[in-house]
C-alpha cells in the first residue's frame, strides 16, 4: 500500500549513537524502503554550520539516508532552527529535495501544509527576531564566508546566548501561537498541516467559522523515535523505534575525535 514517512527534530550528534542507530534501522526497514517519500521537516542534525561541517560521529546516518534515497525513496527536506545552513551541496551529496519555510503537497489527495513550526511561535519574539536574522541571506553569505574554526566558534557564541536565554522563557511562549496556525491554514486555503519543533507530538483538531483543521505535531528524538506515516486509503499511524539509550552508548560517543575537535564536541553537548 502506498504510503508517505515524516519525521523532524533528531538532532543527530555524535554523542548520541542510540539515535543514529535508530534511524540507520528506519532507513533500512521495509517501511521506509517501499515508502513513496521521506519528508524530514528540520533539525535533523543537532547544527549545521555550512556543507562542509564535519560529520564525524553520524557519517552512519547520513549514508542510510542517500542509500534510501538511491533505493527509489523519493527526499525532501525543510530546514529548522539548528540546520538552517543545509545548502544545495548538502542536497545534491545526498539526494534530497530541499523545500522552503512553507510548503503546500498533495497527500493522496488531501492539501497538506508542511512546515519546521518555529514560524508559529510568534509569541516568543526574540527568537522570531533572531530567526529574521539568521535567514537573511546577506547573513548567512557573511557567516559562511568565515572559515570553519570561525564559524564554530561563532555558533559556540550564539547557542552559549540562546541556551541562557531559552532558560528564562515559560513552556507556553515556546509552543505555537494559535492565531498564527489558522492564519497559516487561512492564506495557503487548507485544512491539514504538519510539523515539529515544538516538541510536543500530537494530533490536534479544532474548528474555526465553521471549517475543521488537523494540525499534526511530530515528535523530536531524544527520548524515543517516532515517524508518522500517512497511507494512500487515508489512514495514518504514529510508530515508536525501538532503540535504548545507553550510558554506555553515550560514553563511547563522546570519545569521538574529529578535525577541531576541542570545540566541536562542544557544541554538541549544548542542550535544545
Amino acid at each position: 500500500m502506498a504510503h508517505t514517512l515524516f519525521i523532524s527534530d533528531l538532532h543527530l550528534k555524535p554523542t548520541r549513537q542510540d539515535l543514529n542507530q535508530g534511524f540507520v534501522e528506519l532507513c533500512a526497514s521495509e517501511i521506509a524502503r517501499t515508502a513513496d517519500a521521506l519528508y524530514i521537516l528540520g533539525d535533523f542534525v543537532e547544527f549545521w554550520i555550512g556543507d562542509d561541517t564535519p560529520t564525524t560521529g553520524i557519517n552512519n546516518s547520513l549514508s542510510a539516508l542517500k542509500q534510501l534515497g538511491q533505493s527509489g525513496v523519493k527526499l525532501y527536506f525543510q530546514h529548522g532552527n539548528r540546520d538552517f545552513l543545509v545548502g544545495q551541496g548538502f542536497a545534491k551529496e545526498y539526494g534530497i529535495a530541499l523545500l522552503g519555510d512553507e510548503a503546500v503537497i498533495d497527500l493522496y489527495g488531501q492539501p497538506t501544509l508542511l512546515l519546521h513550526g518555529d514560524t508559529l511561535c510568534t509569541d516568543d519574539i526574540d527568537y522570531q527576531n533572531f530567526r529574521a536574522m539568521v535567514r537573511e541571506p546577506a547573513w548567512q553569505q557573511e557567516v559562511l564566508s568565515k572559515s570553519l574554526y570561525g564559524r564554530i566558534q561563532y555558533a559556540q557564541e550564539i547557542r552559549e546566548k540562546t541556551t541562557e536565554a531559552t532558560k528564562q522563557k515559560s513552556a507556553e511562549i515556546m509552543d505555537v501561537n494559535k492565531d498564527a496556525v489558522v492564519d497559516a491554514f487561512q492564506r495557503h486555503q487548507l485544512q491539514h498541516m504538519i510539523h515539529g519543533h515544538t516538541h510536543r507530538p500530537d494530533q490536534h483538531v479544532f474548528t474555526h467559522e465553521g471549517k475543521e483543521y488537523s494540525r499534526v505535531v511530530l515528535s523530536d528524538w531524544d527520548k524515543a523515535a517516532h515517524y508518522y506515516a500517512v497511507f494512500d486509503d487515508g489512514r495514518s499511524e504514529v510508530v515508536e523505534l525501538g532503540i535504548e539509550v545507553s550510558l554506555g552508548t553515550q560514553v563511547k560517543a563522546q570519545t569521538v575525535k574529529v578535525a577541531l575537535a576541542g570545540t566541536l564536541v562542544n557544541l554538541f553537548l549544548f542542550n535544545r
